[in-house]
C-alpha cells in the first residue's frame, strides 16, 4: 500500500515555491540566521534545489524548494522524499501536474522488502474534489510501476489475468479470458503462436464495462510478461529488464482504472494479449509463416518481434465491436528509444485531430508524446516472398515506423486509431525512480476525460 502524500488541510509547514530566476534574490531576503541554515544544508538556488528553516525549538518553520516555473510538473518531484516527513502547504497556488508531480516522487517498491519504508512529506491539497481525483491518477501510475516492477515469476499470464479481474469485481466490469488451444478454437493464431512455447499458456484477457449506448472505446495493452526474445534470443543486457514488456498492459490496465472511476460515459473494452515469448520445443520459428485473426498470413522475420504479432489479433478482434476510438499501448521497439529516448512515447496516429489531442493533453500534465510518422513509403520493408507480411524486415531502418506500419495493416483507415511505443522504465529521475515507469496514461488520461466528459 502506497503512502498518499496529498493530504487534507490541516496545520502544515509553510513551503516557499521559488522561481529559480528569482532564488538568489528570495534567498537575500531572508534573515541572517536563515541564510547561514540553509548554506549549512548546501541550498544552491537552482532547479530541485530544497531547504528548511527551523524555528528556535528546532521544529521546521518554513521550507523552500527551486522550480524552473510554476507549470514545472516535476519541478516538486524530490520533495516527498528529501523534505522531513510532515505536512507542508504552499505558499502559492499549484496546478495539478505539479501537485501529481510531488506526490509521484513518493514512490517505492516495497513488495520484497516491506520493512525498508520510509515516511514521506506530504503536502495539503484543501478541496476534496480535487484531492480525490489527483490521488486517483497518482494510484494509476503506482499501481503500473507495482505492475511493471514485479518479476514475471510473481506476475505471468495467469497473474495479469487475476489483477484485471480484481479491477473488474471493484466495478462490476465483465471479465473473460481464452487461453491456450481455446485460442486457436476461437481464432487467435498469432497469439497462440507466441506464447506456445511456455510452460504458462498465453491468453487473451478481455475487460468490458459501461452503457452499450454510449461511444464505445478500445483500449489494448501488450502483455508479453517476459521476452527472451524468442529463437532469435536476446543478449544477457537485452534480456535483464525484460519483466517491463508488459509494461503496455500495465499502462492499459491502469487507464482502465482511472476510466471506470471517473465515470467516463463510454462503452469500455481493455484487451490484453498475455504471453511468455520463450524458448522450447515448441517455440514459434523464424521463417515460420503463422496465421492471423485477420486472415492475413505472416512470415516470422524475427521472433524477437513478438508484440506486433499478439497486438494484431487484439486489434482484430477489438474492431469487429466498431469502436469509435482505439488506443493500444506497447514496448514494441528499441527503434523508439534510439530515436526518442527513455522520456518520449513515439505517438503514431491515423487521425490528426486524435493526435493534436493527444499531444495537447499530454503536455498539459506533463506527460509528453512525440508524433511520429505512418509514412506508408516504408510498406516494402515489409514485404515477404511467401506471406502477406513479414513482421520484421531485413533493414535495420526505421524500426519503429515499420513496426507501427505492421499495425496499421489491422487497422482501417476509417477508425480513429493512436499507437503509443512507450518504455515503462526509468534509470531514475527527479519523481521516477529506478525502475518501472508509466508514460502515457496521464496524457490519454486527460484526453478521453475531456472527449468524453463525465
Amino acid at each position: 500500500m502506497h503512502l498518499e502524500v496529498l493530504v487534507p488541510a490541516k496545520s502544515a509547514c509553510p513551503l516557499d515555491v521559488v522561481l529559480e530566476t528569482e532564488a538568489k534574490i528570495w534567498l537575500q531576503r531572508q534573515t541572517a540566521a536563515a541564510q547561514a541554515q540553509l548554506a549549512a544544508q548546501r541550498f544552491d538556488p537552482r532547479r530541485f534545489a530544497h531547504g528548511v528553516i527551523f524555528g528556535p525549538d528546532g521544529e521546521p518553520q518554513s521550507a523552500v524548494v527551486v522550480v524552473k516555473s510554476l507549470a514545472d510538473g516535476w519541478g516538486l518531484s524530490m520533495s516527498a522524499a528529501t523534505l522531513p516527513p510532515i505536512a507542508f502547504a504552499a505558499t502559492v497556488d499549484l496546478p495539478d501536474s505539479v501537485l501529481v508531480g510531488f506526490a509521484l516522487g513518493s514512490y517505492q517498491y516495497l513488495r520484497y522488502r516491506p520493512s525498508m519504508q520510509r515516511p514521506m512529506a506530504s503536502l495539503v491539497v484543501a478541496q476534496d474534489e480535487r484531492r480525490a481525483r489527483l490521488n486517483a491518477i497518482v494510484r494509476a501510475v503506482f499501481g503500473a510501476r507495482d505492475l511493471v516492477n514485479t518479476p514475471t515469476e510473481h506476475l505471468g499470464p495467469d497473474e495479469l489475468q487475476a489483477h484485471i479481474e480484481a479491477l473488474g469485481g471493484q466495478y462490476a466490469a465483465n471479465v473473460r479470458s481464452i487461453s491456450g488451444d481455446a485460442l486457436l478454437e476461437q481464432n487467435f493464431p498469432a497469439i497462440h503462436a507466441v506464447g506456445r512455447a511456455s510452460h504458462r499458456a498465453p491468453r487473451l484477457i478481455e475487460l468490458t464495462a459501461g452503457d452499450p449506448q454510449h461511444p464505445r472505446v478500445a483500449i489494448v495493452g501488450k502483455g508479453v510478461c517476459f521476452d527472451t526474445g524468442g529463437l532469435d534470443i536476446k543478449a544477457a543486457d537485452g534480456m535483464a529488464w525484460m519483466k517491463k514488456d508488459m509494461g503496455g498492459a500495465a499502462v492499459a490496465i491502469e487507464l482502465t482504472r482511472l476510466v471506470l472511476g471517473a465515470r467516463l460515459p463510454v462503452r469500455l473494452q481493455l484487451l490484453v494479449p498475455a504471453v511468455e515469448n520463450a524458448i522450447g520445443p515448441d517455440a514459434y520459428r523464424p521463417g515460420e509463416v503463422i496465421a492471423t485473426r485477420a486472415g492475413v498470413t505472416v512470415e516470422i522475420g524475427n521472433t524477437d518481434a513478438e508484440g506486433r504479432v499478439i497486438l494484431c489479433d487484439a486489434l482484430t478482434y477489438a474492431l469487429e465491436q466498431k469502436p469509435a476510438l482505439l488506443l493500444d499501448f506497447a514496448t514494441l521497439t528499441g527503434a523508439a528509444r534510439i530515436a526518442l529516448g527513455p522520456d518520449l512515447p513515439a505517438l503514431f496516429c491515423n487521425d490528426d485531430s486524435l493526435a493534436n489531442g493527444l499531444l495537447a493533453a499530454g503536455k498539459a500534465v506533463t506527460d509528453p508524446l512525440w508524433p511520429m510518422p505512418l509514412w506508408d513509403d516504408y510498406c516494402p520493408m515489409l514485404e515477404s516472398k511467401i506471406a502477406d507480411l513479414n513482421n520484421a524486415g531485413a533493414s535495420k531502418m526505421a524500426g519503429a515506423v515499420t513496426a507501427a506500419l505492421y499495425l496499421k495493416r489491422f487497422v482501417p483507415d476509417a477508425t480513429p486509431w493512436a499507437h503509443l511505443d512507450t518504455y515503462c522504465w526509468s534509470d531514475g529521475k527527479p519523481g521516477r525512480p529506478a525502475g518501472g515507469d508509466c508514460q502515457g496514461l496521464r496524457a490519454a488520461f486527460a484526453y478521453l476525460s475531456e472527449r468524453y466528459p463525465a
